[in-house]
């Protein structure tokens, strides 16, 4: 999503599968802003979209979630899921701010929040000063246990692949358990197999998605200062900036609370690049 009216159109599309679009009309008819709503004859799938406005969406956003409170009802309370929640800072700064103010005058809903970048969702709800401080309740998941993964991939795999016992361990060896990047990649992998392509179906899988998020991860290191990227790259090839005694302590010290609060690194026993993809294209492109 680009933009409040992206974000929008997404929630009201999933309300509009919820409901037949014949009750919710009159909902419709009092927007401010009217979304363009189709329906494909073919698969019924519908597409919702709204014009860009000179509010930047705002409208929008408070016509679709008003209209969420107005259908919920004590007998069909409605549960609202936001995955990856903590990137509506990158569709506009101040969305949080706007989300937290409708949201909290409602009633009879269920809002839950997920997120793959613990220390961005950290932020959003625990900093003192941000609008959705203490706002629920905060759950830290653990990975899926590598066991159950592996057998849910190789599963889903055996029917396109003679290996996928031994594709399903690659995967989860490449994304380190990651739910997010274990979805994407293992999607990409089952449509090379399907596609009868079985050679290095792994590395293609991977080049394919690094070459779809190019733009986005050039535009993405265009945006780190020198000493951000000599700590990515540090990272990447295996290193410890912490302990890098050709930099000041201080500086890496900083560099390194400053990328895992954005989000960029994790650290367990070691620091890691949090996305496992753009940890690759920095050793293609960087290196």
């Amino acid at each position: 999503m680009l933009s409040k009216e992206d974000f929008a159109a997404k929630l009201l599309k999933e309300l509009l599968n919820q409901f037949k679009l014949e009750k919710m009309k009159h909902y419709l008819r009092n927007f401010r802003i009217i979304p363009s709503i189709n329906m494909n004859p073919m698969t019924d799938e519908l597409s919702v979209s709204f014009q860009p406005s000179t509010d930047n969406g705002t409208t929008a956003i408070e016509d679709v979630l008003n209209t969420i409170q107005k259908v919920s009802t004590p007998q069909n309370k409605l549960i609202v899921v936001l995955d990856e929640f903590q990137s509506i800072l990158e569709i506009d700064k101040n969305m949080d701010k706007q989300l937290r103010s409708i949201m909290q005058e409602q009633t009879g809903i269920n809002y839950i929040f997920l997120g793959s970048q613990e220390s961005m969702m950290t932020d959003i709800f625990e900093r003192v000063k941000s609008p959705f401080y203490h706002f629920g309740m905060l759950m830290r998941l653990n990975k899926i246990p590598y066991g159950d993964f592996k057998s849910y991939i190789a599963d889903r795999l055996k029917d396109v692949s003679e290996q996928p016992t031994q594709i399903a361990d690659e995967i989860l060896a490449f994304t380190s358990c990651h739910p997010y990047y274990t979805q994407q990649l293992s999607f990409a992998v089952w449509n090379n197999l399907e596609a009868g392509k079985n050679e290095d179906v792994l590395q293609l899988a991977i080049e394919d998605i690094i070459t779809t998020h190019d733009l986005d991860y050039e535009r993405l290191w265009l945006n780190f200062n020198k000493t951000d990227k000599y700590v990515m790259v540090s990272i990447c090839e295996g290193n410890n900036p912490a302990q890098d005694r050709n930099q000041p302590t201080s500086t890496m010290t900083s560099a390194l609370l400053r990328l895992s609060k954005k989000g960029y690194i994790i650290r367990s026993d070691r620091y890691e690049i949090e996305d496992p993809f753009f940890r690759k294209w920095i050793l293609k492109n960087m290196i």
